[in-house]
């Protein structure tokens, strides 16, 4: 670039600095330094007509959103802005203007970044970010703490809680994806939340983004932020937001004028009342009328989806009636349970693959006979299992208890279990780094909803290879649930005489104590990823230097300084080495001796997907019990 061009160019960042500082309030940047570009690249050129697009007079501000792409693969860049929903055109107008300026300053080789500002968040990359929920790029703020007692607080923290989530709720069923609320904590003093999720997210996807935000966020102080690339939350005890323009925006539409009135005759003494009854009695008789008939609908369908001898998995409505599937509709699905139907066995039954008669494809799982388990607690477990809907985890669709056995029946996931992968040396080589990173992050958010996200605590207590499933797309979805154990609000730990799970895996409190809770399936967790970056079995592990284990050979391995020398060959040279480090570091945390000294999901997942979180120096951990 010539001099003149660099003065011309360095001018007008200057003055759209200049126009734009005064109404753009900064908060931080990431730009991952694992993918970039070339000065020349053609990803610079679709980079910058992308920014071009986004920054264009006829920009969506109006509506605070807009996405873009540029290019062809490999070097297509994908982007978007987000303006906060109560900010006008002008400042969202302002905001993307000066994010954009800045992307080319501070990220100036990365393929990849998010810049967030108190007034909108500005996004790209070289991956598809449209309608795909992202946990990276988290930021957390809190301001000072609240002047309470300690009863005080536990209330405060359940009413901000509860606030939000009702905001999140409305947020999610919105258009906009947007939502402010206000509330009265006490006489002097006011709640004011503000939640919000890019628009191209799906309802769920949304609401679940805005509940991990709400609950990654400190409810205790006077006020607190989490902002994701997806979604963000946001808590005062002053009115942040502009009231005026949400006010507006969240009003319901006024009711249209009727065409004709509802009582046409003039009104007389004495009949208004008598009119008001009869209108009131004739909506009631409507209504009646219309519920029985939405009644006699639902259940003329489900006698319909009975004879069709195929079950029927859809809905939120989950009941013990709407999961139990008839056995002989089962044991036809899978040929009898034909040997050649059979895909798997563990220590708690079979599984068969099974095709219903609409072309549903199912995995039958057949459980041993020798739980002592009653059939009522049985199936309220199973309606629990159902109700556990995430991306990352396995769907139970339903459960027989019918021909004197206990069956559960789940989606089919087509590409069986990660350890038929990743231990096999003819197929190891289609796992690639990119594919066992993007598995890792799945496995997380699987873990991370079970423990905080999902209504109840749950604790896996078998988290391994073979109980990690891959869709079609090679997305891991946790599995085999037969070991998990249901948490109570408030409880943290559980004390069991009856240690069953697979030995390697298991914490060392557990296997010698019985002691079990969410640092059990962390320390499951980062044993798990060891397998997952060296492709070696935890529990048929030996090396020359002595290592019976996998844990203990990545910490000589650490201790030595050559943590490289675990990565599984077939992968060594095509990965992103720090990356691959960073991750054995996240696993020997997780591996600590104490539990204590483990990180929590919700702190493991940022420290995989965001770089700008210090790690902790490791301590020699826990080596795993073998038998």
């Amino acid at each position: 670039m010539s001099s003149g061009a660099s003065f011309i160019f360095l001018f007008f960042f200057l003055t759209s600095f200049t126009a734009s500082v005064e109404n753009v309030f900064y908060i931080k940047h990431i730009c991952p330094n694992t993918t970039t570009y070339s000065r020349n690249s053609p990803y610079l050129t679709n980079l910058r007509t992308l920014l071009s697009s986004l920054s264009a007079p006829n920009a969506s501000y109006s509506t605070g959103f807009q996405s873009a792409r540029a290019g062809q693969a490999p070097d297509r860049v994908t982007g978007l802005f987000l303006c906060r929903g109560d900010v006008s055109p002008a400042v969202c107008r302002n905001c993307v203007a000066f994010s954009i300026n800045d992307t080319l300053v501070q990220c100036p080789s990365e393929r990849k970044s998010v810049f967030y500002y108190d007034e909108c968040m500005l996004r790209y990359s070289d991956q598809n970010i449209l309608s795909t929920l992202a946990y990276d790029g988290a930021w957390i703020r809190m301001n000072g703490n609240i002047s309470i007692d300690q009863n005080q607080m536990n209330r405060f923290k359940d009413f901000v809680s509860s606030t939000m989530n009702q905001a999140a709720v409305k947020a999610a069923s919105s258009p906009r994806k947007f939502y402010t609320v206000k509330a009265t904590w006490t006489a002097l003093q006011t709640l004011y939340g503000l939640v919000q999720c890019t628009p191209d997210l799906t309802r769920q996807d949304c609401f679940s983004c805005l509940e991990s935000s709400i609950k990654l966020m400190p409810l205790y102080k006077t006020g607190g932020r989490t902002l994701y690339s997806s979604c963000n939350s946001r808590y005062e005890l002053f009115a942040f937001y502009n009231e005026t323009t949400v006010r507006t925006q969240q009003a319901p539409p006024p009711l249209p004028p009727s065409s004709t009135p509802l009582v046409t005759s003039p009104s007389l003494p004495g009949k208004s009342w008598n009119s008001n009854v009869l209108v009131v009695a004739i909506v009631l008789t409507i209504l009646v009328a219309a519920l029985l008939l939405i009644a006699g609908y639902c259940f003329a369908k489900r006698v319909k989806n009975s004879s069709d001898n195929a079950p029927a998995f859809d809905g939120d409505d989950i009941t013990t009636e709407s999961l139990q599937l008839d056995y002989r509709m089962i044991r036809a699905a899978t040929n009898k349970f034909s040997e050649n139907n059979k895909i798997g066995q563990g220590g708690f039954g079979e599984v068969y693959k099974g095709t219903f008669s609409n072309g549903t494809e199912v995995a039958v799982k057949r459980l041993s006979k020798s739980s002592g388990q009653g059939d009522t607690e049985f199936k309220n477990e199973v309606v629990v299992v159902a109700k556990l809907q995430h991306r990352n985890l396995v769907r139970l669709l339903g459960f027989s208890i019918g021909g004197g056995e206990r069956i559960l029946v789940y989606e089919y996931m087509p590409n069986k279990s990660l350890d038929y992968f990743l231990f096999d040396p003819a197929k190891q080589n289609q796992l690639d780094w990119t594919r066992r990173y993007k598995v890792i992050g799945g496995i997380a958010r699987g873990i991370l909803y079970l423990h905080q996200d999902s209504r109840l605590t749950i604790i896996h207590r078998d988290l391994k290879a073979s109980n990690i499933l891959l869709d079609a797309d090679m997305n891991p979805k946790l599995a085999d649930f037969g070991l998990a154990r249901i948490f109570g609000m408030d409880q943290t730990q559980e004390n069991t005489s009856r240690i069953v799970g697979t030995f390697g895996y298991m914490a060392p409190e557990y296997a010698i104590h019985g002691q079990f809770s969410v640092k059990s399936d962390v320390y499951s967790f980062g044993v798990l990823v060891l397998e997952i970056i060296s492709g070696k079995k935890n529990n048929s592990f030996y090396e020359t230097d002595g290592a019976h284990d996998l844990v203990t050979h990545a910490w000589r391995l650490w201790s030595n300084g050559t943590a490289l020398d675990l990565v599984d060959p077939i992968i060594i040279d095509n990965c992103q080495k720090s990356e691959v480090v960073r991750c054995i570091h996240i696993c020997l945390l997780c591996v600590q001796e104490d539990p204590a000294e483990r990180p929590i999901l919700s702190t493991i997942f940022m420290m995989l997907t965001s770089n700008t979180v210090t790690l902790p120096v490791p301590l020699q951990p826990g080596f795993p019990v073998q038998s």
